[in-house]
């Protein structure tokens, strides 16, 4: 088992969801690049107030446990991993995002303190990190010091333009194992115009406005794939349970709602900002009245009893963070299963070229492809 060794001492730790036999790092080069440099700078002081922006799994804020740390992120899974490698390091008694070691703050919120060191990791979208520096930006000083970090191939140069714009002047490090550093000054002369999220956009053919938050997928259009699975929606059952799962601004889901009205549906992802655009969408098409409404940011279903719904709805992703895989679809898809009653079924909307039909096959016994075009198909499968 592959530890991380920095100058703050050895950790364990794990990537989240865990898996058997996974090959990937809970870290990067860019977290050990921050980590050695902040070491050589004598950082942090002891009494300082230390903010952690998109810690993947906890690498920096598990480092740093020492200190009063704080982690912002927009992902729940992201939070629980640090609690978790908290616990199977021996820093916490047990498993609980109620850290006394660390606290969470997530995206929707901003930072209500002045950070003596703030440590960011680049966010793979770039209207995140635009909303992550304008919430910021009031309580940052002259004295507060900003470094951020990454990877070479995921650094666009309009990273480095919106710390200008929002920060003041920025200077990088030099290249090491592929990682970059940037610093920042804050330039107390800046005009700092209003935060532009969430946006939003129509959708003609459903007439429907939708708001979404920074990190939402497919921003500022509908998602193509979504868009063909909703194609498909007069063939749903009509049923009582439903989640929509992985459910980003909620539209599939609300949809639903507004050709089922008896139905109850549960929303959940593990982004932050996903369940706050699905809160205001529900909001404003359907309405103020959430009683046929839960709202849940988590990993998935893990809140989810077994045997409990009817009928799961999903566009799943295949990736998580900067990583391109099956991984995360086929642990929501083994979920489903579990919290699926005997006949109810799992409908999603995958990319043409991932093979999920023999896996579903295989994990169900069943899968119906309902439709299908150049891109994207619609799967249903049955638990029987």
């Amino acid at each position: 088992m592959e530890k991380l060794s920095s100058p703050f001492g050895e950790l364990i730790l794990k990537r989240w969801p865990q898996r058997k036999q996974d090959v990937l790092r809970a870290w990067d080069a860019a977290d050990e690049y921050l980590l050695e440099h902040i070491a050589e700078q004598k950082l942090p002081e002891q009494d300082s107030q230390v903010l952690v922006i998109n810690d993947s799994f906890g690498a920096l804020s598990c480092a740093l446990r020492e200190y009063d740390v704080t982690s912002w992120s927009d992902s729940k899974v992201s939070h629980i991993a640090t609690a978790a490698n908290l616990v199977s390091n021996d820093y916490e008694a047990g498993f609980t995002e109620q850290s006394s070691t660390v606290a969470y703050l997530d995206s929707t919120q901003s930072p209500k303190q002045t950070p003596n060191l703030v440590l960011i990791k680049i966010p793979k979208t770039m209207a995140l990190l635009e909303d992550q520096l304008i919430k910021l930006r009031p309580q940052l000083t002259e004295e507060t010091i900003i470094v951020a970090a990454g990877m070479i191939k995921h650094l666009p140069k309009s990273a480095f333009q919106l710390f200008e714009k929002y920060v003041g002047p920025v200077t990088t490090s030099l290249a090491k194992k592929k990682a970059r550093l940037l610093f920042a000054k804050v330039d107390p002369a800046l005009t700092i115009p209003e935060n532009p999220y969430p946006t939003s956009y129509t959708v003609d053919e459903l007439k429907m406005t939708l708001s979404n938050h920074a990190n939402l997928f497919s921003r500022d259009h509908l998602d193509i794939g979504a868009r063909f699975f909703l194609t498909q929606f007069k063939h749903l059952p009509a049923s009582e349970k439903v989640v929509d799962l992985a459910c980003g601004n909620g539209v599939l889901g609300i949809r639903y709602l507004q050709m089922h009205a008896d139905a109850k549906v549960q929303f959940i992802d593990e982004s932050y900002m996903a369940i706050a655009s699905t809160q205001d969408n529900y909001s404003s098409l359907i309405n103020n009245d959430t009683s046929a409404a839960k709202f849940i940011t988590d990993d998935g279903l893990k809140q989810i009893e077994d045997s409990s719904v009817d009928l799961v709805l999903c566009n799943p992703p295949f990736h998580q963070q900067h990583v391109i895989g099956e991984q995360t679809a086929m642990e929501l898809f083994s979920q489903s299963k579990r919290c699926l009653q005997v006949g109810g079924a799992l409908w999603l909307v995958a990319n043409s070229h991932l093979d999920y039909q023999s896996k579903l096959k295989k994990l169900f016994g069943n899968c119906r492809v309902v439709d299908s075009n150049k891109k994207f198909v619609v799967l249903r499968v049955v638990k029987r």
